[in-house]
């Protein structure tokens, strides 16, 4: 009997992370019955990731509307993915990360009395509003949860120490290194024009922000260091992937727009990121996924936020938390471009994310966990 999988999950950094495991599953279908629900919470960054990775959704939801809060996202997911589950009966549910789909989905399994399995599973912050919602999302997500994929040993260490029993811990490394290993390519030639017409004499700083608790008067101090970095290095040219959030891009555009070496470009799809990444210099982001990424292609990270639930890439050397306070992330950014021996130190430290087996450990272990169950509930079923 195959083990039924049902993945689920709604935004690009899920899906990028999500899509080497869905293709672990499909490459042993004497194994697994591996089916996709999208709840499409961000909906255009979500098809690019799609159509990069090839996959194609056995369930869309289609649950994104303008201006909705993660309330209303909780509230349609609750409404229907408990439906999915009894027409499919899957016999695990498949979840990655910190997003409301992410919480909704467990929340939803757990009613079902359908197992769920954790992707990316025990980081912390400690504050239930930094990162908001998506460190309360994870943490309940952990309470619903039957098996835990713990990214790095310290996240396994955290499970652990939350009472989480050990047999169902299972230390996998990342999957988005897996994705960003198979992504990357020498000599790539980008199809963006701002891009392509990037000057090759000028290090690139590229900037990500996106995050809730950033709306406001951080975005704008963010923005304003960016403007003091271009203005103080002549020879640095700033991409920044603008999110199409009505709390970022109009304060991005406003504040920066008029600067000639600054690329205020569209989100671009994932291997076009991957490989803006690897050309750049130095990455400033409070993305999470960025932070595991770029170590892997030897990128110092400045880490836009107050806490990060990734703190293995600090104590490393490759990240730096510098928060949105305009004078600590300019003088920051300064250092590693004025000091070749402080950039060296972040730029070689050693990734502390994984090797790019991830999703062959996670399907090895929902195999060890589920075929059993899963032959003796179809039988009586």
């Amino acid at each position: 009997m195959t083990i039924r999988v049902l993945s689920v999950f709604g935004t690009r950094p899920e899906a990028i992370k999500m899509a080497p495991v869905v293709r672990a599953l499909r490459n042993s279908p004497d194994v697994f019955e591996s089916m996709v629900c999208v709840s499409a919470q961000h909906r255009e960054m979500l098809d690019q990731v799609l159509s990069v990775f090839q996959l194609k959704a056995d369930f869309d939801l289609d649950l994104m509307t303008p201006g909705q809060s993660p309330a209303d996202v909780v509230a349609r997911l609750m409404e229907r993915i408990p439906r999915l589950l009894r027409e499919i009966r899957p016999d695990v549910l498949l979840v990655q990360g910190d997003t409301v789909t992410t919480f909704a989905a467990a929340f939803a399994a757990y009613f079902e009395r359908v197992p769920t399995a954790h992707v990316e599973a025990g980081l912390r912050t400690g504050n239930k509003f930094h990162p908001f919602p998506e460190e309360m999302n994870r943490v309940l997500t952990t309470r619903l949860a039957e098996l835990h994929f713990a990214p790095t040993p310290r996240a396994a260490e955290t499970l652990l120490r939350e009472g989480i029993p050990q047999d169902d811990v299972v230390l996998t490394g990342n999957t988005v290194i897996d994705a960003l290993l198979a992504t990357v390519r020498p000599a790539y030639r980008f199809t963006t024009p701002a891009l392509a017409s990037l000057d090759p004499n000028r290090r690139v700083v590229l900037v990500t922000t996106h995050r809730r608790e950033s709306f406001g008067g951080p975005l704008e101090s963010v923005c304003a260091a960016v403007r003091t970095i271009v203005e103080r290095f002549e020879e640095v040219e700033v991409v920044i992937p603008v999110h199409p959030n009505p709390q970022v891009k109009p304060v991005v555009v406003r504040k920066l727009c008029d600067l000639p070496r600054v690329h205020l470009i569209e989100p671009v799809d994932y291997v076009e990121f991957v490989n803006l990444m690897a050309r750049s210099y130095l990455i400033l982001t409070d993305s999470g996924g960025v932070q595991e990424e770029a170590p892997s292609l030897g990128k110092p990270v400045l880490v836009l936020r107050e806490l990060t639930e990734r703190p293995e890439g600090v104590e490393a050397g490759t990240a730096v938390v510098v928060g949105t306070d305009r004078d600590r992330i300019v003088a920051t950014a300064s250092e590693l471009l004025t000091s070749p021996e402080a950039y060296a130190r972040m730029a070689t430290a050693v990734n502390p994310y994984g090797d790019g087996r991830a999703s062959e450990r996670i399907a090895g272990a929902l195999r060890e966990r589920f075929e059993a169950r899963s032959s003796r509930r179809r039988r009586y079923a």
